[in-house]
């Protein structure tokens, strides 16, 4: 696909682009990744930029990647290894830093963001999108506790939150230049790139694939990890979780208060007495387990407010890599 393929709605016709790939424990990805880049882009007249971004791995990953750097022949790869490993979201926050692209596009080692997206979202962009994302239209690679947890997190949060993500859209998607230098101008340190990507806005559109199996390897999200990276997602981005305990505790104050009316009732015109221990024992675990509750929540935001005011930053590069300091 030439260049004057693209169209004529931007000023530039040929971009560069930048491909940011955060890898952990990788190793075995790295040349199957590269070979199906090569395949599909190696026909292009855009000049290409593959940056890895080392997230700490403790396998033969950044050796790999080392490897390809100086016998790549369809693309300019360079690497960003960080010092330890600081979570995806840091080593995509690092990848944008580092990404000197007209175009910038986040996608997975494994290959399940199918590399002849690219080719597509290079042409709505030179439509005049901003930001063109993939659509997993079909899951089927997902178990089923996976999709419906899945489909109840992207509900939540857009119900939650005002700013609105398109539900099964994950990273891969790319990104104008001026989109990538709002997003790195964005200071904080929890970082839910799915958000962050729908909250600067622009011209955005969606581009449909189906989701298919991992070419190599097993996935790092374990669901205790996916569980914590949907509270950082929803505390994020929505006071809401706080507010309705407000609604809560005046609705159980408004409760206790018609019940106190209705035991006097009962004791002033029935002469009843109303069993004390066991309703007292009830309401008093209740309430426990309700303000315990609202503390823990309160505490999810304190604690985030406590990160951020630390202000240590999002990752440590501890080198890069490119042609000019691997032979």
């Amino acid at each position: 696909m030439k260049c004057e393929y693209l169209g004529t709605m931007r000023n530039k016709e040929c971009p560069s682009i930048s491909i940011v790939v955060p890898v952990y424990n990788e190793g075995d990805s790295i040349p199957i990744f590269l070979d199906a880049m090569s395949l599909e882009l190696s026909d292009i007249d855009n000049d290409i930029e593959i940056l890895f971004v080392d997230d700490g791995s403790s396998d033969s990953t950044l050796k790999n990647i080392l490897q390809t750097i100086p016998v790549c022949e369809f693309a300019n790869i360079r690497c960003v290894s960080l010092s330890r490993n600081f979570g995806k979201e840091a080593a995509v926050s690092a990848g944008l830093n580092q990404a000197v692209g007209d175009v910038v596009i986040p996608m997975d080692v494994d290959l399940q963001d199918p590399p002849s997206l690219i080719k597509e979202f290079l042409i709505k962009w030179a439509d005049g999108y901003d930001v063109i994302y993939g659509l997993r239209v079909s899951r089927s690679t997902d178990g089923v506790a996976k999709k419906v947890t899945s489909n109840w997190f992207y509900k939540l949060f857009n119900r939650v939150s005002p700013v609105k993500i398109p539900e099964n859209a994950g990273d891969f998607r790319l990104m104008d230049r001026r989109v990538v230098d709002v997003v790195n101008q964005l200071p904080e340190r929890t970082r839910f790139m799915k958000g962050l990507f729908a909250w600067v806005g622009f011209r955005t559109c969606s581009v449909p694939f189906d989701r298919i199996e991992r070419a190599s390897g097993n996935s790092k999200w374990s669901y205790w990890k996916l569980w914590n990276f949907a509270l950082d997602g929803i505390t994020s981005f929505s006071t809401i979780p706080l507010r309705v305990w407000t609604y809560i505790g005046s609705l159980l104050a408004l409760g206790a208060f018609l019940y106190m009316l209705f035991i006097v009732f009962l004791a002033i015109f029935f002469d009843i007495d109303a069993p004390g221990y066991a309703s007292i024992m009830t309401i008093m675990l209740f309430l426990g387990g309700i303000q315990l509750i609202t503390l823990g929540i309160i505490g999810e935001y304190i604690g985030r407010l406590f990160i951020e005011s630390k202000k240590r930053p999002i990752y440590i590069v501890d080198q890069i890599y490119d042609s000019n300091n691997v032979d």
